[in-house]
């Protein structure tokens, strides 16, 4: 697995910025990265005519520079290297996009306001379209990695969350398990028990899981833990165990089983990504 060496941190003036450069922050000294890029880009086509003329004679560009940094050095506590990056470009996600590639950044982080009107847009449009990792990170999270929750669905493409996780371990001590919410093929309901098609059920999910977890590329312990879906679905039931276990960190990949397109996310990524999430989703790409 790749390395964090670079990050990059979407800020837009609003109130989750401080939350995000604390996090961020946190996040860099566990990595272990070499420098932390703050991008804002400032929409002068949101500027009124008439706050246009009031703001002829000001330098609206350094303005929101040293606002940006005094905000990033009263939160930001670790020791890397960082920078202020602003423009003004038409579109935020060629700007965000630009950046990653010409800058080379592992790990882009971003906000999320669960469900403000507009917040994941654009957020929604770089977890498709960049190639680097992504860091979903809501208002409140917490400081502290003590539990890592990885989602699969005993696909190829989730065997690279558990490399990223065991990258993540090498930098910082957590307890990981490997999570899969399965349920009961409801279309035979009708006409056989629950209770007898149940403990079937879970055999062949731990038959799948040891076979599965015996092919991942992680050299400590993992633990494995089966959740049964019920009526809710796969990112809603995820979701609900995550909290009532206290995790700090779920991560998922960015496809699933049945994924053909490189532009496309995974059903469940999606789902996770669209819902109100109390702790960052971070989301691993190859």
């Amino acid at each position: 697995m790749k390395p964090i060496k670079k990050i990059l941190v979407g800020l837009d003036l609003s109130n989750i910025d401080q939350q995000l450069i604390k996090y961020s922050s946190f996040f860099a000294d566990i990595v272990g990265v070499d420098k932390v890029y703050f991008v804002h880009n400032i929409k002068r086509y949101e500027i009124s005519e008439m706050l246009e003329k009031e703001l002829e004679d000001i330098d609206l560009e350094e303005l929101i520079t040293e606002e940006l940094k005094e905000t990033i050095e009263d939160n930001f506590t670790s020791e890397v290297e960082w920078e202020v990056l602003i423009s003004d470009d038409p579109y935020t996600e060629s700007l965000i996009s630009y950046i990653v590639n010409k800058y080379s950044i592992d790990l882009l982080i971003m906000g999320n306001k669960n469900n403000e009107e507009g917040s994941g847009i654009l957020a929604f449009k770089m977890l498709r379209t960049t190639r680097c990792q992504f860091l979903w990170v809501p208002e409140n999270a917490t400081h502290e990695m003590k539990k890592v929750w990885v989602g699969t669905d005993f696909s190829n493409s989730s065997k690279k969350c558990f490399a990223f996780a065991d990258f993540l371990r090498s930098k910082h001590d957590f307890e990981l398990e490997a999570v899969n919410v399965y349920s009961l093929p409801i279309h035979f309901s009708p006409y056989i028990n629950n209770s007898k098609i149940n403990p079937k059920m879970e055999d062949y999910i731990d038959k799948r899981f040891d076979n599965f977890l015996r092919k991942v590329d992680y050299s400590g312990e993992l633990k494995q833990r089966k959740i049964l879906g019920r009526e809710a679905n796969v990112a809603s039931r995820l979701k609900k165990e995550a909290y009532k276990n206290d995790v700090n960190l779920l991560m998922v990949a960015d496809k699933g089983s049945n994924t053909i397109s490189n532009l496309t996310l995974g059903s469940i990524t999606e789902d996770l990504f669209n819902r109100e999430l109390k702790i960052p989703l971070l989301i691993i790409k190859d």
